[in-house]
């Protein structure tokens, strides 16, 4: 995971959750044992993929803690599959949400735990992952963030210790130098809205993290590598609404350390509604890192959703 995604800025987490709404297993009778459930999933996941993308471009952040939910709440989702007979295995998993939101302070934690097996009953996913997020405004303007994040994966020890006993095949092993055991990023700094009108908003932030990482290096004795590096971050986020139909939107962010380098992400985004019916999103995406042989991907991205 490339570290600018992780840190691209304290709002990136949303603090507004919700327990989960549960639907049936099946839409219609029959429609499991004839497949019609699969492809029904499919289609869901299509479609909240869609809204998301254009959830994320109102940036519901952008106009301060106003409107935000006061007091705990929170939420937790769980779930559990295991199989026998043709196939042996099981998957499990659980995410977990909290938030505290108290006048000008905000802050949320969030925990999730997957774990899985193949076909064959053998272990193929062990991770463990969790974020914090913070923010205290001074006034409607001036504001500071913390957030942090840590992943572990357990699947790479047990990787190593296969190639130790000689039973890791040769695709595996050449994939593991550079995969992390361990991802870990502490920030904070200050973030102010420059402008903060119904048409416009723009906000930047800035700040300075710690980053921890154990990955996969061969030279090492334990093939295992630590390094704690220090990053600098800044963040912009623009909102501008032309009428009630369109509106644009701009996000920068830009991670500098030693090892790593430069990392620069951009996203440029127009969100048009057609009609009373028909909506879509237009975005181009660039990323930019210094330390890979092709410097810059772009990335054209089209969204539409259509109701009747």
């Amino acid at each position: 995971m490339k570290a600018v995604a992780l840190i691209a800025g304290a709002t990136a987490i949303a603090t507004t959750l919700s327990f989960p709404a549960f639907a049936q297993t099946e839409i219609t009778t029959g429609a499991n044992i004839s497949g019609v459930s699969d492809v029904n999933d499919r289609l869901d996941d299509v479609q909240d993929a869609v809204e998301d993308d254009f959830a994320r471009s109102n940036d519901a952040d952008r106009f301060g803690p106003n409107d935000r939910r006061q007091g705990l709440f929170g939420g937790v989702s769980l779930t559990y599959a295991g199989s026998t007979g043709n196939d042996e295995g099981q998957d499990f998993a659980l995410a977990a949400r909290m938030a505290y939101n108290q006048g000008r302070f905000a802050q949320s934690v969030g925990l999730g735990i997957e774990y899985g097996e193949d076909d064959d009953g053998d272990k193929d996913k062990e991770e463990v992952y969790a974020i914090y997020d913070a923010q205290y405004y001074f006034n409607d303007r001036f504001y500071a963030f913390a957030l942090g994040r840590i992943n572990n994966d357990g699947m790479v020890q047990d990787d190593l210790d296969d190639y130790a006993d000689g039973t890791l095949s040769a695709d595996d092993i050449d994939d593991l130098p550079g995969r992390k055991k361990r991802d870990a990023f502490l920030g904070f700094g200050p973030g102010y809205r420059v402008i903060n009108t119904p048409d416009t908003t723009w906000r930047v932030q800035a700040g300075i993290g710690v980053r921890y990482t154990k990955m996969v290096d061969m030279d090492e004795p334990d093939y295992l590598k630590s390094e704690t590096e220090t990053g600098y971050i800044l963040s912009s986020r623009v909102y501008h609404r032309i009428n009630e139909n369109l509106f644009i939107t701009n996000d920068t962010d830009y991670l500098t350390s030693d090892s790593a380098g430069d990392e620069i992400t951009n996203e440029l985004g127009m969100n048009v509604k057609m009609s009373d019916t028909l909506a879509t999103r237009v975005s181009l995406s660039t990323d930019y890192q210094e330390n890979r042989e092709i410097r810059t991907d772009n990335t054209l991205g089209v969204s539409l959703v259509y109701g009747f």
